[in-house]
């Protein structure tokens, strides 16, 4: 019985061994010759660039510098465990991220892993984080506004929902703050993504503290790389993003990206590109420092119906030295940008904020998209501000003024003062229309200065209803003419009521 046993076996493990056929596998393996605290040099391997490599415990990172005896790759991780003679192993695969729906009121890092302790994302797709943009033939004129509920950005910057605006000035003007005022204003349909690269860890918490505040974080992504970050981490995180961002594009979804900041990403490349003994050039940044932002930034775009008829919209933030904005990378962004808001310190330190130097700033798309009632009611501010800038630079000189001249120097002072704005308090379409309409028609010309901020609060309270019905007309398209007597008769009798009208009306 037990011979019979083992024949049977025996049988039974012959039968498998021919059934069994042999599976070879091929690996590509190179071998660690240097280390540095972002970057390591491999030999040994054929690769093609941008190839995504295996290091020992899991460590990732990217073929950079592809040469025929060298590999030069971007660590995505920290270093302290990697030595000189470790296996490199291939992936065949480029870098990825996650995207979907799944990473909406999520904060997470480059790689797609949550910072907010609310579990594991899990995405369905993975989308590599480099990108052609969309051919010249699927995109479609900027003809939407995006709305920032500011006041000095919507009437003179107007920014349409696909266009590269940028946010450009000195360190502490205010610009984060406007991004994030963007992102808090907009409609819960329009995602939303914050980019933090090389940010300090307070100021994201900050941020996302005032998202959660606002209730915007519902609809945003937040991705961080901070300055703790290793160096790849930070370069590869508006990449990241704006794939994040694409994913919703396609699918005809309207969408924000805030790259906080692209100064950072800049350093950072230039710091990776030195330690991979690249050449470099003006500044110490490598030749290609342009093409890095000039391919990040042309994917922003508005599609035309047939492609879904989404847009991605970018703000790119960019920090400058002394209000040096003729300095190599802020150049290079504004050339690539379709416009910048320029923040003054001089404003600043004034107390004007927020501290945008209209005179400096610039919207080369924004104008044709913006509603016909705003465009009708910016005309004449502008101008008023303008004659107001240059007639106050010559009363510094304590010449004698005419009447003509005090007037509109007068005025011009009410119009700054309009201007200024609270953080985390944007206005609507039709307050913002109803408050500059009184402004430029002399409704506030009685008033101290001191009394316009109650002044615009009494117009945006007391005529709520009133601006809410004017206000749908005004998005659909509506021209001021049509609606100018209804807002100028409705604001006076709300500031008369409330004590605010002129002294013969009072």
């Amino acid at each position: 019985m037990l011979k019979d046993l083992v024949n049977t076996t025996f049988v039974a493990v012959e039968e498998s061994v021919r059934r069994q056929r042999p599976r070879i596998d091929t690996l590509e393996i190179g071998t660690v010759q240097q280390v540095s605290s972002a970057t390591a040099e491999v030999s040994g391997m054929a690769i093609t660039a941008d190839e995504l490599i295996r290091f020992p415990k899991g460590l990732m990172g990217i073929a950079a510098d592809v040469e025929v005896d060298r590999l030069g790759a971007i660590l995505l991780g920290p270093v302290a465990h990697l030595c000189t003679g470790d296996d490199v192993r291939r992936t065949h695969r480029v870098v990825s991220t996650g995207v979907g729906d799944v990473f909406l009121g999520r904060v997470v890092d480059a790689l797609g892993r949550p910072l907010d302790g609310k579990g594991p994302v899990k995405p369905s797709q993975f989308w590599p984080i480099e990108r052609p943009a969309p051919a010249i033939i699927d995109r479609a004129p900027v003809a939407v506004p995006l709305q920032t509920g500011i006041k000095a950005v919507d009437i003179a910057i107007p920014i349409g929902r696909g266009q590269r605006q940028l946010i450009i000035g000195d360190r502490q003007t205010g610009k984060t703050a406007i991004a994030v005022d963007t992102i808090v204003n907009q409609s819960p349909e329009l995602v939303s993504i914050y980019c933090a690269i090389g940010q300090q860890a307070d100021s994201v918490a900050r941020v996302i503290g005032r998202l959660k505040k606002a209730k915007a974080l519902e609809r945003t992504i937040v991705i961080v790389a901070s300055g703790n970050d290793v160096p790849g981490l930070q370069f590869i995180a508006p990449y990241v993003a704006t794939s994040m961002a694409e994913w919703f594009m396609e699918r005809g979804s309207d969408v924000l990206v805030v790259y906080d900041d692209l100064t950072r990403h800049a350093r950072v490349y230039r710091e990776l590109s030195l330690l991979l003994r690249r050449p470099p050039g003006r500044e110490a940044y490598p030749g290609d420092i342009f093409y890095i932002h000039a391919r990040l930034l042309e994917r922003a775009t508005h599609l035309r119906p047939s492609k879904g008829g989404g847009s991605l919209t970018a703000l790119p933030i960019i920090e400058t030295q002394a209000q040096n904005i003729s300095a190599y990378i802020p150049t290079n962004l504004i050339s690539i940008t379709d416009g910048q808001i320029y923040l003054s310190p001089t404003l600043f330190h004034k107390g004007q904020l927020p501290a945008i130097d209209i005179g400096r700033s610039v919207s080369r798309v924004g104008g044709r998209a913006q509603l016909p009632a705003l465009r009708a009611v910016a005309g004449p501010l502008k101008l008023v501000h303008s004659q107001f800038e240059e007639l106050e630079m010559f009363a510094r000189f304590g010449t004698r003024l005419d009447e003509d001249t005090r007037r509109k120097l007068e005025r011009g002072q009410h119009v700054r003062e309009v201007l200024k704005q609270p953080e985390m308090s944007p206005l609507s379409v039709a307050e913002q229309v109803a408050i500059l309409l009184a402004v430029t028609n002399g409704l506030f010309d009685h008033l101290p200065l001191g009394d316009i901020a109650r002044a615009e609060t009494v117009i945006r309270k007391g005529a709520r209803s009133d601006l809410e019905r004017i206000g749908s007309r005004i998005v659909e398209g509506a021209p001021l003419d049509d609606l100018r007597s209804q807002l100028l008769q409705v604001t006076e009798a709300v500031l008369a009521a409330n004590g605010l009208g002129p002294p013969e009306s009072s």
